[in-house]
């Protein structure tokens, strides 16, 4: 009897009750703490549409002559790539030496109902890059997209006339027969039982809400960090991104119905982009006709854009000079860690000069 006891106190792990009960105290303090200030790095306002913003981060010290162009989701807030001091995405690059735009969709209210993917990309995006233009006296522009923003930025390229030197995407979704979207709910969709046009019709502008729980459902980056957070909670660094990118994930912007319809039809149900059957402003988009420079950039790691869902854009373009890189990290960390910058600036920093080419 002796020896079994022995056995079990030798398997079983002496739980320390002070050490654990002042760990979920601390765990449930940095939940319920109020949610930090965004510190951005330096920026200033340089045109506005609507709603929409475009922000201008000049360089720290100039180093080179193509300005970056920067494009995110309208699916999220873009501060995940200006998310703090030693963590910006944006402001690393300007630290390198890169003039850096990025535009903020910002959230459309009941009025922008109408707003469709082909009306940001034609009536917004296009204005904002001939702004960015002219603003920082350049002659050409690199446009950098990530995620959904990577997705607008390949159709942009694939037919507008504006000196597009370069082009970079991060975890872009191309093909959207694969992905995090359930087999039934794409069924559902094709065979009509499931109408994502009724509810964008009803709400006119999808809630914040609806967005959120809809991908917080989908995909484990909303789940896992809590688990993380329990045996890390002691350290104060891994809190802080921890906290700001807990505000970054709850902080969803509403979405314009027209634009939820088309990127749920066009893209997700017919799949339109792959097919090489997507219309905007009565141009054909095919993607060969994307010929400047290319880096794609996947994330290893990703839970919420997969690497099947990227690769094809490499046979689809034009581009002779093109480049691929799958990097250890998540859909997020990617950008909350600062990691982009680093990869982007590898690739860029031979070509984004006047007159020089990798």
């Amino acid at each position: 009897m002796a020896s079994t006891e022995t056995t079990l106190k030798n398997l079983v792990p002496v739980v320390d009750m002070e050490k654990e009960t002042n760990r979920w105290k601390q765990v449930y303090k940095i939940v319920n703490d109020p949610k930090p200030d965004i510190e951005h790095a330096p920026r200033q306002m340089v045109w506005r549409k609507n709603k929409s913003v475009l922000w201008h981060y000049p360089a720290k010290e100039k180093k080179y002559d193509i300005p970056l162009f920067f494009v995110y989701s309208l699916l999220n807030k873009p501060y995940i790539l200006d998310i703090g001091p030693g963590n910006s995405v944006i402001g690393g690059l300007a630290e390198l030496g890169y003039d850096v735009y990025l535009l903020d969709w910002g959230s459309p209210a009941y009025e922008d109902k109408g707003i469709s993917i082909e009306t940001y990309i034609l009536d917004y995006l296009e204005r904002a890059v001939k702004r960015a233009l002219r603003h920082s006296r350049a002659e050409e522009i690199s446009l950098i997209g990530y995620c959904l923003g990577g997705t607008i930025s390949a159709i942009f390229t694939s037919i507008t006339n504006l000196p597009i030197k370069n082009l970079v995407l991060a975890t872009v979704p191309i093909d959207y027969s694969v992905g995090i979207i359930p087999e039934k709910w794409l069924e559902a969709l094709n065979n009509g039982t499931l109408s994502v046009d009724r509810l964008a019709d009803v709400y006119g502008v999808i809630p914040p809400e609806f967005t959120y729980s809809m991908f917080r459902g989908l995909s484990p980056i909303y789940v896992s960090p809590y688990v993380n957070l329990v045996s890390r909670a002691h350290d104060d660094r891994y809190v802080d991104k921890w906290r700001r990118m807990d505000k970054w994930t709850r902080d969803t912007g509403s979405f314009a119905g027209a634009a939820f319809k088309q990127m749920f039809n066009d893209l997700y149900r017919d799949n339109k982009l792959m097919k090489g059957e997507l219309v905007i402003g009565g141009k054909k988009v095919d993607l060969k006709n994307i010929t400047c420079p290319l880096f794609v950039v996947s994330s290893s790691n990703d839970n919420l854009v997969m690497e099947a869902q990227s690769l094809p854009i490499m046979d689809l373009v034009g581009s002779e000079d093109k480049t691929y890189n799958l990097i250890e990290a998540g859909h997020v960390s990617l950008a909350l860690t600062g990691k982009f910058a680093v990869v982007a600036d590898q690739w860029l920093s031979s070509r984004s000069n006047k007159g020089l080419q990798a």
